[in-house]
């Protein structure tokens, strides 16, 4: 099932079930959002009224997630490029939840930054919580997985040794379009993902390049915080984000970006200034 938060004529924003031809079954008759379908572990669509694609508007899949935690430095490359040391242990920050915004919406680059990236991130949706996780029990707590762009404000970020306010900005969490449950894809550890700014690919790798899995992410995670139903896990970006290249190349208003994670579709979200 590819879970989505939508909205038809009335502006409601209604948890739903996205279909292979873009029309939507509504689930708001059973949940009142899309975080209590990942709660209630819901992964095939009941009978219920269908919308066809052209009545409805995607949200993001989740808006009120309890934690919104992302690992950085996730990628050997990416961590070169970055000038940093490959890590031991996984680097964590967050994400605030007020950063979310749905596929189509714009990205506000703040005038409080002159140095915003770009970076696509695979993201695992947890839907069974649990303290203490062993690695070998991950797939009884991952509900599905999604696509997030963590944007960055560079210079923010690098001001102190805290990540998680430059990565917090109103509009800096692009999320989804779906969260695709775990039955529909056969190994998330094998999947194409990339960025494209305007049809220009500037990122493009696969999630078998992640040094910490999401075995190893779960249960590093949950030995220090028990996860909660809900909770985001952005596993984080691959080599080719605006920090790495010469010269730097940093987001601008007019541009449209597309981050791509196969058999999860495509996330794209328009630039505009502040």
């Amino acid at each position: 099932m590819k879970l989505v938060s939508f909205s038809a004529a009335d502006g409601r924003v209604r948890p739903g079930a996205l279909l292979e031809d873009r029309s939507v079954v509504d689930l708001s008759s059973f949940y009142p959002d899309a975080l209590a379908v990942v709660t209630a572990g819901l992964k095939a669509a009941p009978s219920g009224r269908t919308l066809p694609a052209d009545q409805v508007r995607l949200h993001a899949p989740l808006a009120n997630p309890p934690r919104v935690f992302a690992i950085g430095l996730n990628y050997h490359d990416h961590a070169v490029e970055s000038g940093m040391a490959i890590p031991t242990t996984p680097v964590v920050f967050f994400k605030l939840p007020t950063a979310i915004i749905g596929p189509g919406e714009a990205i506000v680059l703040p005038k409080n930054s002159s140095e915003p990236d770009y970076e696509a991130e695979f993201a695992f949706v947890i839907g069974k919580g649990g303290y203490r996780i062993p690695a070998s029990a991950w797939r009884e707590h991952v509900y599905g997985y999604t696509m997030v762009n963590d944007v960055s404000a560079r210079d923010v970020q690098f001001a102190t040794s805290q990540w998680s306010m430059s990565k917090s900005f109103p509009t800096f969490c692009p999320l989804g379009p779906a969260i695709v449950t775990t039955d529909e894809i056969v190994d998330p550890h094998k999947l194409e993902i990339g960025l494209s700014i305007d049809g220009e690919v500037l990122q493009k790798s696969n999630t078998c390049e992640l040094i910490f899995k999401i075995p190893e992410l779960i249960e590093y995670l949950s030995s220090i915080t028990p996860l909660l139903p809900g909770d985001i896990v952005s596993t984080g970006t691959p080599y080719g984000v605006g920090l790495g290249r010469t010269p730097k190349r940093w987001l601008k208003p007019g541009e449209t970006v597309t981050v791509t994670v196969e058999g999860l579709g495509a996330l794209t979200n328009p630039v505009v200034g502040e």
